[in-house]
């Protein structure tokens, strides 16, 4: 296994792990700041010292396993507080087998046993404020959506938002919590008015123009809700899915149940 790095902007390094996901390090003259971690089967950790030595804060955007397993590899993490029973929730050992069996199924093989045994560090509370790199800012701003606690990353000084998972080209919004589309909506909005350029998100590789988010959140109508298409994605979880097709081939997959209860209490 190996990671996948890319400096896309001076001193913003986006990572890929083994499993696809990906997580971004912001390198200052003073200090860095890792946003996720990853699934954790590579010492992430020892990728961050390879890259810098500046003193290191790692934050999570929210609690999910492929954004916070990787916290193993690290003595000290921030999340914010409304996240914190995700975190426990989805970095316990009945998320780490099925992680493993995922591996499994993609021909990654991993050392199980220290996998499941690994102690991650008890996050640390993170409320939204400017975290100074010396020559960047990292603006943490709380954007619930994907889950109550989710956070965005606006970094000023290089016109750049890290969107956690609240954006991907195919972004999941039916876990059991996630927040009603409508909710979502609004947040989305919120990181609009902030004046970036350019996106990394988690599930892509790639950097991203601002126009793919905001033509994202544009197609977020009615219409398009309303014309979804059945989808399998939430089956496993007893959730009724569909998948909302928007510009340059995004999808939005949601809780259709959610969706009627938000409309019938008219939110």
């Amino acid at each position: 296994m190996a990671f996948r790095t890319a400096e896309y902007l001076p001193g913003v390094y986006h990572i890929e792990d083994a499993l696809g996901v990906c997580m971004t390090l912001l390198t200052g003259s003073k200090q860095a700041l890792l946003v996720d971690t990853g699934y954790g089967f590579e010492d992430v950790g020892a990728l961050v010292r390879d890259l810098t030595d500046r003193p290191l804060t790692v934050l999570l955007t929210h609690g999910h396993h492929d954004h916070a397993l990787g916290a193993g590899w690290f003595e000290d993490v921030c999340l914010h507080p409304l996240d914190m029973p995700v975190y426990e929730k989805y970095t316990g050992e009945e998320q780490r087998r099925k992680v493993i069996a995922n591996a499994r199924g993609k021909g990654i093989r991993i050392q199980e046993d220290e996998y499941l045994r690994r102690k991650l560090p008890e996050p640390r509370s993170l409320l939204p404020c400017d975290i100074d790199l010396g020559d960047m800012r990292a603006r943490v701003v709380h954007l619930p959506g994907h889950t109550p606690g989710s956070c965005v990353v606006f970094v000023p000084e290089r016109s750049l938002m890290l969107t956690g998972d609240n954006w991907n080209p195919c972004t999941w919004l039916f876990f059991e919590e996630a927040l009603p589309v409508g909710e979502y909506i609004r947040s989305l909005h919120a990181m609009l008015e902030h004046p970036f350029r350019y996106v990394l998100c988690p599930h892509s590789f790639l950097l991203t123009e601002r126009d793919m988010v905001r033509d994202f959140a544009q197609g977020l109508t009615d219409e398009a809700l309303e014309s979804a298409m059945p989808a399998d994605a939430g089956k496993a979880q007893g959730v009724r899915t569909a998948e909302a097709r928007l510009p340059h081939g995004q999808i939005l997959v949601f809780d259709v149940d959610k969706y009627e209860r938000e409309k019938e209490d008219g939110r």
